[in-house]
């Protein structure tokens, strides 16, 4: 297939899927409901969604700059700028397709700084391993501090209905649990049986890869310099995310008495929003609307909050990532005249 148009049909449809979930979360809103969202989101205050635009940037930078240092163990010494150019041009190419924006930033960093794009490529992946581990630990984290509103949100929301609909006079929750527990049964003895098919599926074996690169991408980080203040750089740029979304709450008055608590959770939640569907478009708004109806949130108003701390997200990354690729040359060919 024609590169170009396969692109075209992997926007279309990330695009398509996007709509779907706007689709899927209006549909049953009554006409009130709907004009409750419009006039939240006119009538927010728009000083507290511009304070999240500074906090966003600065946590790209700080990326940019622990990138640097993942660079400069193989003995290069890329400019704190063009990094940060590097980064933010790949967050803008992200938005159209995934993975897009890895390969630009190895690109740039090959083009303006000679540093070889399969070297650089294998930094990124060492971030994708580091960054999925912070999430991972925030997940189960969030998790644990929202045990009880979480276990009560399934039980009004998924099996008391499901419960109800299929007329069972049982609790549905003990029964899921043993379901999953026989599943987890069958499944290992399935897996011991055919284990020998198994270890040699195609499947299989790319997520073993996948697995082992994960090892390696960690192993990496011990070639760092200063690995403490590597750290400090990851947990300043998650604490930057976590703070972006949570200074939005402050815009309307449904979510400004919330604490950083539900920031976490939109954090959370929001970011596994982005993962399934390509920048989060259409699905992010809905999940931060639903998790807030753990904290007493309409849903409505949720709704308007998502949409607001999405478009602040992203007005960051287009209008920074459009600068960065209109810079990068310019700023670029200024150093090589002087020199």
């Amino acid at each position: 297939m024609n590169p170009k148009l396969k692109n075209f049909i992997r926007f279309t449809v990330f695009l398509g899927i996007g709509i779907f979930f706007i689709w899927i979360f209006l549909r049953n809103l009554s006409a009130e409901q709907k004009q409750e969202i419009i006039l939240s989101m006119g009538n927010a205050n728009y000083w507290w969604i511009a304070l999240a635009i500074p906090l966003g940037i600065l946590s790209h930078y700080i990326r940019a700059i622990r990138w640097k240092m993942l660079i400069e163990t193989m003995d290069y010494k890329p400019k704190n700028s063009n990094m940060f150019y590097a980064v933010m041009i790949g967050y803008f190419a992200n938005l159209a397709l995934p993975r897009l924006g890895e390969v630009s930033r190895c690109t740039v960093l090959a083009k303006y700084e000679n540093v070889p794009f399969q070297k650089s490529f294998g930094t990124v992946i060492t971030e994708r391993v580091l960054d999925m581990m912070v999430f991972m630990l925030l997940f189960f984290l969030n998790l644990a501090l929202q045990a009880e509103r979480l276990s009560g949100y399934i039980d009004e929301n998924i099996y008391k209905p499901l419960q109800s609909k299929l007329h069972l006079s049982y609790n549905l929750s003990g029964a899921f649990t043993i379901l999953m527990v026989a599943f987890a049964v069958v499944f290992g003895i399935l897996f011991f049986i055919f284990r020998k098919k198994i270890t040699t599926n195609k499947l299989y074996i790319k997520i073993i890869t996948m697995a082992k690169g994960f090892v390696e991408g960690m192993k990496s980080l011990l070639k760092v310099r200063n690995l403490w203040l590597f750290f400090l750089y990851t947990a300043s740029i998650w604490a930057l995310y976590l703070l972006m979304a949570y200074v939005v709450f402050f815009s309307i008055p449904g979510s400004s008495g919330l604490g950083l608590d539900a920031g976490l959770a939109v954090l959370v939640f929001g970011s596994i929003g982005i993962m399934v569907v390509q920048g989060g478009i259409g699905i992010y708004p809905a999940i931060v609307a639903e998790t807030l109806v753990l904290y007493g949130v309409a849903s409505v108003q949720g709704y308007a909050l998502g949409w607001l701390i999405w478009t602040s997200q992203n007005l960051t990354i287009v209008l920074v990532g459009i600068i960065s690729l209109i810079l990068l040359p310019i700023v670029n060919n200024r150093k090589n005249a002087k020199a």
